[in-house]
């Protein structure tokens, strides 16, 4: 092997190179982002112009694990980073930060089991993740960067709460946008009240609100709060200790961590009253760049339906009311069933009532017996369980009649674990004639079925669950027979409006976010309780509420399957901090602390709000600074919404922080705090980053770093053969790789090119570290373009580049700009490649055709084109150096298509120069996203190439 030439790029360059530029960044201040107005300004001092064209891009919320980053986690981060100097060098004031999510059950855990305190470990987290971080070079303003855990960031968390608790929604008041219903200060609620112009509730009838005493009066206005506590069915779950929110608990009626079991049981917790927006949070994903897939997980979440709400009279028994999307079947409804915590069953017939088939009582001798042992079998399951259990059909009649208020026909009422109390009225009317379940059910249990909908000729028989005319569907009033389903909707639910029997209605599957957490690590709130238990806001003063000490990090836990166990939250093992004296204005009283916290969601609804001035404190956010940075209209692309205009992250929280953070902004939106409707204009889901694994015969896994393929394709280790598959980075799998064996093995700007080279970004990808090596090897050529990797002198020319290395020049800049900008990574990098080749098989590099390459890879490896940049003569750094711009002239070109195939199959086309070379037309087609996709993290045998018009990849 010849021997290492002395200035050639390695890592160890790279190393020294990436150190330099990190600490040269920093020192002047390079990435420091300017307001338009207060203490924040760029890295000279300078504010920014306020008509200048901002852009907030931002990475979901990282936690802190103190395991460290795996090669996976810094995907994202590189992408926004890649924009970010894109967007910078083509004249945005960019806003780049990152801070921690810091709150939350891992730091708790690991507190509980070393005794140590959860700050203590978490802030040697962020210390690890920081370091790692700065050696990937991200362009982040370091000055913006905090964690939820930290104390003012609490205060202004808490704040928030009490912008909520202290508001409430009022569904007529009109809204900017020509829309009906936004929150109001309750003090707006109050005078109405004082006023006369708002009726008291029906327990204070014939009362006005100044014959009220201040108890009734805080009884009257706290059920309206948007934050408020109420007695709730809740997700219990014994084994954590805690409740959970609905979209905390799996499909499987599980805990998301840990996989415990989970339990309905009714206790008193705080609630955000999310539902008051449910309208607006489906309406307005049509205002936001979202993915169309995550804009749909959130639209079913919310779960919208119009229908009636329709009485049914119960002999002997309270009224049964359900909902019902179809009321045009209601002459079709020949039995009832109710959840078996409804409150019908706390009192059922003492016998069966005449007529009763011996199927319905299951074997029990009264109602009584019956729905006592039905609703202990049922205590045992969780709400997913009963869900997936439907199939089997259990249920008994409550030996309650109620009375189908269309056709006066008497109807058995059942109960069954498949109807759940937490959703809708928690009892259903059963049409089996047209709903799968209800005719299994009814089969099952021997009960009529009626048509009410003409099925279509040749129709088999079975339920019908189609839309046709209606059918036997009249009484001595009224006759839907023949109508199609919306006008036999809309003529019942009018029949029994005018008859006092039924209302139309709008119902949703979005329950009220249960915001009450039985842990110690998370913000305490910032609520106290007097005598009456009725909870009292601290005034701001007293803000922020810290954490305390405790004897015990743990909440108690209990058995998996303990139902009935209660919550012991740690918070109340501080006697001295829970019984507190204050003087809230009336002099020193006793009052009861909360000794719950909120969840780690509360922290991550409003960041994005600090970085724009994480130093201001008398505001939540300065008005100014929030119009500029995502105000409606702040730039082209910002739209009425406004918001974030670059949001990266997974997937996987559709359903839980997009929403929670989308009500909180909105509530800050009609309280006057923001002036942009939605938090996040611009939504893009990068894909992740998996890894290949090794497991032997016996299925243990095996180090995959120390696995050697073999020319036939197999796969040993320590020469005993191992069988590869394709799973999560991760210590069990023992194919974790970290960026930092990657700084060392080859350099940041290696593997942050090498990470966007993968894949189109939102695809994921598999790893494989000996792939790295492709990516040194172009830096290495871009390197050789500029520098002599025998002397260290630049080896430019100060001549102008020949006709066809102009043309390739601006070809590329075009072709990259327009990739750059659709975060396109991979074939921008595919294309400066090609570049790059080119130029290295010049006699001579002119500095023309260097710079402009140089600036073109900036964004992608900016410690290599920063070297590059300085000893082609420059002494300001290329951060804002404008990005080139292809000149029209030399982009006429004539082009003809090419078709891609993978394994013989057209996969895509693109369209190149007819005089195209080998090499680059391999480089594009490799990098077409169709093939990409149809690869599908596979390695690659050969690639046949007949440039200009075919190239046929053949996978291994």
């Amino acid at each position: 092997m010849p021997p290492e030439l002395p200035q050639r790029y390695t890592a160890a360059l790279a190393a020294e190179i990436e150190l330099r530029w990190q600490d040269r960044w920093d020192e002047r201040g390079t990435f420091h982002t300017p307001n338009p107005t207060g203490a924040l300004t760029d890295g000279e001092g300078r504010h920014a112009d306020p008509s200048s064209p901002s852009f907030l891009i931002m990475d979901m919320f990282p936690y802190p694990s103190g395991d460290g980053l795996h090669v996976g986690h810094p995907l994202g981060y590189i992408a926004t980073d890649v924009v970010g100097r894109f967007r910078r060098m083509c004249g945005d004031n960019v806003l780049h930060a990152l801070g921690y999510d810091a709150f939350g059950l891992p730091a708790e855990q690991y507190a509980v089991q070393t005794g140590r305190h959860p700050r203590t470990t978490t802030e040697a987290n962020i210390a690890t993740m920081r370091r790692q971080l700065r050696r990937l070079g991200l362009a982040h303003d370091a000055r913006r960067s905090f964690a939820t855990t930290d104390s003012q960031y609490v205060r202004w968390t808490q704040w928030i709460f009490l912008q909520i608790f202290n508001a409430w929604y009022d569904e007529a008041a009109p809204r900017p946008d020509g829309g009906l219903g936004r929150a109001r200060p309750v003090d707006e609620l109050v005078a109405a009240y004082a006023g006369g112009a708002r009726e008291l509730p029906d327990a204070y009838a014939g009362r006005t609100w100044a014959q009220l005493d201040a108890v009734e009066r805080r009884r009257v206005i706290d059920p309206q709060r948007l934050a408020y506590v109420s007695e709730t069915p809740v997700n219990w779950c014994p084994g954590l200790g805690t409740v959970l929110a609905n979209e905390e608990v799996t499909v499987d009626g599980r805990s998301e961590r840990g996989n415990f079991p989970v339990f309905k049981r009714n206790l008193r917790q705080w609630n955000m009253r999310i539902t008051a927006y449910a309208d607006r949070l489906a309406a307005d994903l049509d205002l936001i760049d979202w993915p169309e897939k995550v804009r749909a997980m959130q639209r079913n979440w919310i779960g919208r339906s119009e229908g009636a709400r329709v009485t049914f009279e119960v002999i002997g028994g309270q009224e049964i009311e359900v909902f019902t999307t179809r009321p045009d079947t209601l002459f079709g409804a020949t039995f009832m069933v109710v959840a078996p915590e409804h409150p019908l069953l706390d009192e059922v017939p003492v016998d069966w009532p005449d007529g009763t088939h011996k199927t319905w009582t299951v074997g029990h001798a009264s109602p009584i017996a019956a729905v006592a042992a039905y609703r202990a079998q049922t205590a045992a399951k969780t709400a997913v369980e009963r869900q997936a259990d439907a199939g089997t059909k259990t249920g008994v009649f409550t030996g309650h009649l109620a009375i189908n208020p269309v056709n006066h026909e008497l109807i058995p009422v059942f109960t069954a674990d498949y109807v759940l109390m937490g959703y809708g009225t928690g009892a259903i009317m059963a049409v089996p004639a047209q709903d799968a379940r209800d005719w299994d059910f009814a089969t099952a249990f021997e009960l009529p079925i009626v048509r009410t909908v003409r099925p279509p000729e040749g129709f088999d028989g079975g339920p019908f669950v189609g839309d046709g005319p209606a059918m036997s569907s009249a009484n001595d009033e009224i006759s839907l027979d023949g109508m199609d389903v919306a006008t036999a909707k809309a003529v019942i639910t009018a029949w029994l409006e005018d008859k006092g029997l039924g209302v139309a209605t709008v119902t949703y599957r979005l329950r009220d976010w249960l915001f009450s957490r039985q842990r110690y690590w998370g913000e305490p709130f910032p609520i106290v309780y007097d005598e009456h238990d009725l909870p009292i806001a601290l005034p701001e003063s007293m803000l922020p509420v810290d954490l305390p000490d405790v004897p015990d990090y743990s909440p108690r836990t209990f058995a998996a399957d303990d139902a009935h166990s209660t919550p012991e939250p740690p918070l109340g093992r501080n006697e001295e901090w829970v019984n507190v004296t204050l003087d809230l204005g009336d002099g020193p009283r006793t009052y009861r602390r909360d000794t719950n916290t909120m969840p780690n969601w509360a922290g991550s609804c409003w960041y994005y709000l600090n970085y724009l001035d994480p130093g201001r404190r008398d505001v939540v956010v300065d008005p100014e600074l929030e119009r500029y940075w995502m105000g409606p209209q702040h730039d082209a692309a910002a739209g009425v919404s406004g918001g974030v205009d670059l949001y990266v992250g997974g997937v996987e929280h559709a359903v839980l922080h997009l929403l929670y953070a989308r009500f909180w902004h909105k509530a800050l939106h009609d309280l006057g705090h923001v002036s942009s409707v939605e938090p996040f204009r611009t939504l893009f889901n990068q894909g992740y980053i998996q890894a290949y694994a090794y497991a032997d015969a016996r299925g243990q896994y095996v180090p995959a770093a120390e696995v050697v393929e073999d020319e036939a394709g197999g796969f040993t280790w320590q020469g005993t053969e191992v069988f590869r598959e394709y799973g999560k980075i991760g210590k069990s799998l023992k194919n974790s790789v970290t960026p930092d064996e990657m700084y060392e093995a080859y350099g940041a700007d290696t593997f942050r090119v090498y990470e966007m080279s993968m894949g189109p970004l939102d695809v994921s990808r598999p790893w494989d570290t000996r792939a790295v090596v492709g990516s040194q090897r172009f830096l290495q050529r871009l390197w050789r373009t500029v520098v002599d990797e025998q002397t260290g002198d630049v080896t430019v020319v100060d001549t102008e580049p020949d006709a066809a290395t102009s043309r390739l020049v601006h070809r590329t800049i075009d072709e990259v700009r327009t990739e750059m900008a659709a975060m396109r990574f991979n074939t921008a990098i595919a294309r400066l490649i090609v570049l790059t080749n080119h130029l290295t098989g010049l006699p001579a590099v002119p500095r023309a055709a260097a710079e402009a390459l140089v600036l073109l890879v900036a964004p992608l490896a900016p410690h290599v084109a920063e070297e590059l940049w300085s000893r082609l003569g420059h002494e300001v750094s290329l951060a804002r150096e404008p990005y080139p711009v292809a000149d029209p002239a030399l982009l006429v070109e004539e082009t003809v298509t090419c078709v891609v195939q993978v394994q013989g199959k057209v996969r895509d086309r693109i369209e190149v120069s007819p005089s195209i070379g080998q090499d680059e037309l391999r480089e594009l087609a490799l990098a077409a996203a169709g093939v990409q996709r149809a690869l599908d993290g596979r390695a690659v045998r050969t690639v046949i190439v007949r440039p200009p018009t075919l190239v046929n990849v053949v996978p291994a």
